[in-house]
C-alpha cells in the first residue's frame, strides 16, 4: 500500500500554514484587502511562503501592507490524559 506524498511530507516536518495577507488596492491605496493563503510548509523558515510572496511583490500590483501566519502540526505526539476517577452508570 503506497502512502500518499501529503502524509509523507507531514512525517518530514511540514505543517499546515495559513497566511493572512492584507494588501492595498491598487485603483484604490487607501483600501485594504485581505487574501488567505495556506498550503504546507516548514516552519519555521517558510520557504514557500517566503517564495510566494516574493512572487507577490515582483509580479502583482497590489503593495503588501502586513502579513499574519499561522501553523499547527498534523502529525504530533499523542496527549494521554490520566483519569483518577471512575464513574458507573445503569
Amino acid at each position: 500500500m503506497a502512502v500518499s506524498q501529503e502524509f509523507r511530507r507531514q512525517l518530514e516536518g511540514y505543517s499546515l500554514t495559513t497566511a493572512e495577507v492584507l494588501y492595498h488596492l491598487p485603483d484604490h491605496p487607501h483600501l485594504l484587502q485581505v487574501f488567505v493563503w495556506q498550503q504546507h510548509d516548514i516552519f519555521p523558515l517558510f520557504p514557500h511562503l517566503k517564495r510566494f510572496l516574493a512572487f507577490w511583490q515582483e509580479t502583482l500590483d497590489g503593495p503588501l501592507h502586513s502579513v499574519r501566519v499561522m501553523h499547527s502540526r498534523l502529525i504530533k505526539p499523542a496527549e494521554l490524559k490520566t483519569i483518577s476517577g471512575e464513574f458507573n452508570l445503569h
